[in-house]
């Protein structure tokens, strides 16, 4: 069982990206021609929340607003576009999380950070893991979402628990994750973030 003390230790040496606006891709691999682009990507951070529960770790996630432009309805972590008055992209990430869900970023345990990753609406996120206490009171942002839920993290750090789909993208096969957990689905960037936090700190 993950504990939030190994989450830190993984994670300890990392660091967010100099320039929040580029993506590395993997390399051998057909990419959609957009996603070459270099510093073109809007910046946005988002947090990974790890909630400390006695019966064992979660991650927070939320059900994003029907009504939004961007994205709406699917499961996401609290997050969104950098700003001019952010220092960096954690503050991105923690004032994000504030404003959607209510939680102070005081209450936020900053463990590290995973490589910014592309989205099809053309944003570089960079995954901020942060530690959240049992104690938090969540105030959701009615406006941006719908509702928020936890996922035990062994279910997503399990790779059993995926199921590997693709998705096409100007003409391009790019892969996809997928967990199905309480009647939601979590696939997409969301997923491929799991995903990559399993790889770091398992």
């Amino acid at each position: 069982m993950l504990t939030a003390r190994r989450i830190r230790e993984r994670l300890a040496a990392t660091r967010p990206a100099v320039d929040p606006s580029k993506v590395a891709l993997e390399q051998g691999r057909r990419w959609p021609a957009s996603w070459q682009r270099g510093s073109a990507f809007v910046p946005a951070g988002v947090l990974v929340p790890i909630v400390e529960r006695r019966s064992g770790l979660t991650v927070l996630l939320t059900r994003r607003s029907e009504d939004l432009k961007h994205h709406g309805g699917q499961v996401s972590f609290p997050g969104g576009r950098m700003e001019a008055g952010d220092g960096d992209i954690l503050q991105t990430a923690l004032r994000e999380t504030h404003e959607e869900i209510g939680v102070h970023p005081e209450l936020v345990s900053i463990a590290g950070v995973l490589d910014a990753m592309p989205t099809i609406t053309g944003y570089a996120v960079t995954p901020v893991v942060g530690v959240l206490p049992e104690s938090i009171r969540l105030s959701l942002d009615p406006g941006e979402v719908e509702r928020a839920f936890e996922v035990p993290l062994d279910f997503v750090m399990n790779p059993d628990n995926e199921t590997r789909t693709e998705r096409v993208i100007e003409g391009v096969a790019v892969p996809l994750l997928e967990f199905r957990f309480g009647g939601e689905r979590i696939w997409g960037a969301t997923a491929t973030m799991l995903a990559e936090l399993r790889r770091k700190v398992i």
